[in-house]
């Protein structure tokens, strides 16, 4: 396949309709079968007609199959899965397109995707030759509808589908290609009319380099006017509280930073502003919708976001720094050093005028703290103190620094420096107090021998945040470390799947999903096997968080399946408090319709709702009240997946596979 491109200047746009809807026959559709209601082979279809994919190495493992559980229009779509790491691994495509060399056609389709990840599409011509309005777009969980207008390039093309550049699925429906410009209102016939005011501008999270601004949006589709909100407190905007409220307008665009205007002094610098806008229409009882809440921010005018960052491990001695100067900056004044108050302290650097350097070979095993102070022609603005380690430094914290999500039995581990004698250690729940502790604080924990770099800190407290520290301590000075930071999850992790490897026994480190979920292999009366028949053992393409899942086959002919795990921890259900269990899972439209339940103990099965939950297509999640199980919470020993109805072997009972993912406990 040829991987020339040929870019073009194009218009792209891509958002929600947000106008009232019109009649399909207002483009001539040269697509077939645009929203996949009709039969037909796509996957590799050898005649290429009408839908078609294209594969490449690791991408030959994706599918494409019709979905009658999710769709925008009709009662089917089409959901990709897409394996291979590089987006040009797998698409999905329709050639023999007629165009008019050299006229705009526009191409649009709706999509989702089971989490946020890009997509590309692009025009090519039948014989490769050419290829033209390349446009990358960002998918997320709900169905929206994306598009892309361009030139013709060839009187015969194909329109690509680009999917490989992630593994998370993605659903594709209702797709046209039409000549002309983008037209508004071409609504599926299970689109719902979009009522909130869409499409910020400046972008919502952007950083917009400006002390005014023009705020804008897309109008929802029945707004006569708008309610605009805006201030720098979220909950005041949010609340319509305090004076955010701007005023009721019929323009989509309001003006802030000037005088006359909101914020007449000009928007400040290093502040982050929140802006909503309700949509008024007097005439319709829903009336208003209110908007979501947006934001934007201003950067300070100290510098900001570092390169290295803030708080990094072994950086390398030779690195080049850089970072991303202040509102206004000219000049920029550099300082760094082994003595935090040094660098905080110094004065009379020699500035320069671009936004990186290089402070030449660095000292190994050491801890720096470095200081870039911005002059925008009219005052010096001092910088934050930014820190980093060096190779041979104290490091590797476990937990990693930043990290979220951590079970709340967690220990504390790290790497010491290469020559010190010994590490000392603090921990706590205050940054500042874990920062400037010494030995008489009461965060100090103790002195670590070498090769006792661990601590246990006992049982964590759920949804909180810890702060730890390590100082070197060499027999002539002690060098404090970096400030590390974890949080804890807020919920109690059962089995997330992460730990299974694919070690055969006898090896002692063997840990096989198999072996630890006990399923009915070998039995008569149990259709339950999971895990993998080979390496790797736990599924790893689809999955819902982490990088592994539980792949589960059930067969129910004259039996039920059920596979069950013995609990190690947690086995007190009742622990900080927790009363839900949740458990993510996904099926297929081809799977047999059966019950799925949960047991704990051995117990009575809780039911879900749905007879025909086997079916489900995407990762779904179900939470279950502890309440239900009727079983001793504080003295949980085993939980149990099952599919059929427990104790009533069917004859008539189905196949099919299922996957269970992030299996937890919550308050």
């Amino acid at each position: 396949m040829c991987r020339k491109l040929v870019y073009l200047v194009i218009f792209v746009t891509f958002a929600l309709i947000a106008v009232p809807s019109v009649t399909h026959a207002q483009v001539a559709n040269l697509l077939q079968n645009p929203s996949f209601e009709e039969d037909e082979v796509i996957q590799a279809d050898p005649a290429w007609e009408r839908w078609t994919t294209w594969g490449w190495e690791s991408g030959l493992n994706s599918t494409v199959t019709f979905d009658e559980t999710e769709s925008i229009d009709g009662t089917r779509s089409l959901r990709i899965e897409p394996t291979g790491g590089t987006n040009w691994y797998f698409m999905v495509l329709q050639d023999n397109i007629p165009l008019t060399v050299g006229q705009p056609y526009t191409s649009s389709f709706w999509a989702k995707a089971e989490a946020e990840r890009p997509l590309t599409t692009k025009m090519k011509a039948t014989d490769n030759s050419v290829d033209w309005g390349l446009t990358d777009f960002e998918l997320t969980t709900e169905w929206a509808e994306y598009s892309m207008t361009a030139n013709a390039m060839s009187a015969s093309a194909k329109f690509e589908i680009h999917c490989a550049a992630v593994d998370a699925p993605l659903w594709v429906d209702f797709v046209f290609v039409y000549e002309g410009e983008y037209v508004a209102g071409i609504e599926p016939a299970g689109a719902t009319p979009q009522v909130k005011a869409t499409d910020p501008n400046p972008t919502d999270g952007a950083v917009h380099e400006d002390t005014w601004v023009n705020l804008s949006w897309r109008p929802g589709n029945f707004a006569v006017s708008h309610d605009v909100y805006l201030g720098d407190n979220f909950d005041d905007v949010n609340n319509g509280t305090g004076d955010t409220f701007r005023g009721n307008q019929t323009a989509t665009f309001s003006v802030a930073g000037f005088p006359g205007f909101a914020f007449p002094d000009g928007l400040v610098p290093g502040t982050t502003y929140y802006w909503r806008i309700d949509e008024v229409n007097e005439a319709d009882p829903n009336s208003p919708w209110k908007g979501d809440v947006w934001s934007f921010s201003v950067p300070p005018k100290t510098a900001y976001d570092p390169d290295p960052p803030d708080g990094a491990g072994f950086v390398d001695p030779n690195a080049t720094f850089s970072w991303t100067g202040g509102y206004g900056a000219k000049l920029h004044t550099i300082y760094i050093g082994t003595n935090i108050d040094d660098v905080n302290d110094a004065v009379g650097g020699a500035p320069q005028g671009t936004a990186n350097f290089s402070p030449g070979p660095l000292e190994s095993e050491k801890v720096y703290y470095w200081r870039v102070d911005e002059f925008d022609a009219f005052e010096t603005h001092k910088g934050d103190i930014w820190s980093f380690t060096t190779p041979g430094a104290v490091g590797n914290p476990q937990p990693a620094n930043g990290i979220a999500d951590v079970p709340m039995t967690a220990a504390l581990s790290w790497t010491p420096a290469d020559n010190a004698a010994s590490s000392e250690l603090y921990f706590g729940t205050d940054a500042d107090a874990v920062k400037n502790a010494t030995p008489a604080s009461p965060e100090y924990i103790g002195n670590r021998a070498l090769g006792s770099e661990s601590h246990d800190p006992g049982k964590l407290a759920l949804g909180a945040t810890y702060h730890w520290r390590v100082d070197a301590v060499y027999p002539a000075e002690t060098v404090k470390g970096l400030l590390w930071s974890f949080s804890t999850a807020d919920f109690i992790g059962v089995d997330d799947f992460e730990s299974y490897n694919d070690i055969d026994p006898p090896d002692a480190a063997s840990n096989r999903i198999f072996d630890i979920w006990i399923d009915g292999f070998g039995t008569t009366t149990n259709g339950a096997l999971v895990g993998n028949d080979l390496p790797p053992y736990a599924e790893q393409l689809i999955v819902h968080g982490g990088i592994q899942s539980l792949p589960y086959r059930y067969d129910n002919a004259n039996k039920t399946s059920e596979a069950t795990l013995t609990l190690v921890y947690p086995r007190d259900w009742t622990e900080e408090g927790v009363t839900k269990l949740s458990l993510w899972f996904r099926g297929a439209s081809g799977n047999s319709a059966e019950r799925m339940f949960v047991v704990l103990n051995g117990g009575a099965p809780v039911y879900h709702d749905d007879p025909a939950v086997t079916q489900t297509g995407s990762w779904t999640e179900w939470v279950i009240d502890l309440a239900a199980f009727g079983a001793d919470l504080t003295n949980v020993n085993t939980i149990t997946i099952g599919f059929g109805t427990k104790g009533s072997p069917a004859a008539d009972g189905g196949t099919g596979t299922m996957y269970f993912d992030d299996i937890r406990l919550y308050r």
